[in-house]
């Protein structure tokens, strides 16, 4: 078999019906190669993106099958996994297609999550279809049409079943810390986000899924699915960036290196490397904004879609007019002509 996409070994949480709520995968695989691909054989794999659900035996021979494959590492994960008492999953993507199933999903967020791929790497086509709206409990995902029965039997063993939150995503710390991190309050970040090295969350700090910071920066604002983070920049208390799934269309929203988002700011247009956004001001692709040049004086009215990726731009409000403007360190006539050379 030739080289795959991705490979994970996981231990999970299935329904009474046996339906997937969650995988856990310890240590997922980018690019795993042909050794691998002949391994997984032992397990049943025979080709294809798949989900195997798999029982202790068989996970026995596979950590075999991959110890002889040279593939120490994956073996001793197999390995440890022989003892579960808990639902096996081999998962193969021989391709980077939309995943097709919740193992697949789970897999896919773990991908980000371990940095192994960036937000928009990987295709998540579909995902919310595909990972089911479960109680996040502390005694671990539990489907909510089971959460009355077995909160009933805590109760009755005079414990009390503490549900964390309802939700499709849980939260990524329970599956994966990344590296010369800090989360003030792990609940802020869903599995599926990345933060790379040197990233703080502060506790009003928010990252949605496929979204993250290159690090490192300071996030006390809202990260939202789609959003990128260059490194050094800073998202003061409240500030948001608007989705894709949240008004953003198509356009992918992003914020280049060394950027300010002042508190309460926000933006719906890409920013380029060194720009501010003063504290309450929030601009959208609309909004109307004037240039003005080295003495402060109007060259042109555009719309703020077309600054979108632009660098060294300061947004501020007009405390007299109200006006949207934007200073430069560019000379504001050759930023207009920029513009208009783009278009």
């Amino acid at each position: 078999m030739s080289n795959l996409y991705s490979v994970g070994l996981g231990v999970g949480t299935q329904n009474q019906n046996g339906e997937w709520l969650e995988v856990f995968y310890p240590a997922p695989l980018l690019n795993a190669d042909s050794a691998i691909s002949e391994a997984l054989t032992a397990a049943g794999y025979t080709g294809g993106n798949a989900a195997i659900a798999l029982d202790n035996d068989t996970m026995s021979k596979l950590a075999e099958a991959l110890n002889n494959a040279g593939q120490t590492e994956q073996a001793g994960i197999a390995q440890s996994l022989t003892s579960s008492e808990r639902p096996l999953v081999l998962t193969v993507l021989a391709e980077d297609a939309a995943p097709n199933n919740t193992p697949e999903a789970y897999l896919k967020l773990h991908l980000i999550s371990h940095r192994l791929v960036k937000p928009h790497g990987t295709d998540l086509s579909g995902i919310f279809g595909l990972l089911p709206n479960v109680a996040w409990t502390n005694e671990g995902a539990i489907d909510l049409s089971e959460l009355a029965e077995r909160q009933l039997a805590a109760r009755l063993k005079g414990q009390v079943l503490e549900v964390s939150c309802v939700d499709k995503f849980p939260k990524m710390t329970n599956y994966v810390v990344p590296a010369g991190v800090r989360i003030a309050h792990t609940a802020r970040v869903r599995l599926g986000a990345y933060l790379g090295e040197g990233t703080t969350i502060m506790h009003e700090g928010f990252v949605n899924f496929n979204a993250g910071t290159e690090g490192p920066g300071m996030i006390e604002g809202r990260v939202s699915a789609g959003v990128m983070i260059g490194a050094g920049s800073d998202l003061g208390g409240s500030a948001s960036t608007m989705g894709t799934l949240s008004g953003g269309g198509n356009i992918i929203i992003s914020v280049g290196k060394e950027c300010l988002l002042g508190a309460n700011a926000g933006i719906g247009i890409p920013l380029g490397d060194r720009c501010t956004v003063e504290a309450g001001l929030y601009i959208t692709a609309g909004t109307k904004v004037q240039l003005l040049d080295d003495k402060g004086q109007l060259v042109e009215e555009v719309k703020a879609r077309d600054l979108a990726g632009k660098s060294d731009l300061l947004f501020r409000r007009n405390s007299s007019s109200g006006a949207v403007e934007c200073k430069t360190n560019k000379n504001a006539i050759a930023l207009n002509e920029e513009l208009h050379a783009n278009n």
